[in-house]
């Protein structure tokens, strides 16, 4: 595709990226359809061209939550869910001790 052709193409393509010809409306997505595999982690298997096999397993980081999806409505950032946090944190007694079990 040479830069003419390409410049034409950015410059007609809506601000949303999205073109006319592309039709979802027959498309019907499932909410939280991964969501119990992805909390459980995934492996990635890479076939190398040596034949080799190289796998990863990918599990949450350390510290991250996953919210259920009737949660996710009211805490759409980090930043709402610590906010919300903290406040639970002052509402509890100075010595209390929550289990992460």
């Amino acid at each position: 595709m040479n830069a003419k052709i390409m410049k034409e193409t950015k410059e007609n393509t809506p601000k949303d990226g999205m073109l006319d010809e592309y039709d979802f409306t027959r498309l019907k997505g499932v909410r939280g359809k991964y969501y119990k595999a992805y909390e459980e982690g995934h492996t990635v298997r890479i076939h190398e061209d040596d034949e080799t096999i190289t796998i990863h397993h990918y599990t949450l980081e350390d510290g991250a939550v996953l919210l259920e999806p009737d949660i996710r409505p009211y805490f759409p950032t980090s930043e709402s869910v610590n906010e919300v946090l903290r406040s639970l944190i002052e509402l509890a007694p100075k010595k209390a001790v929550i289990s992460a079990e």
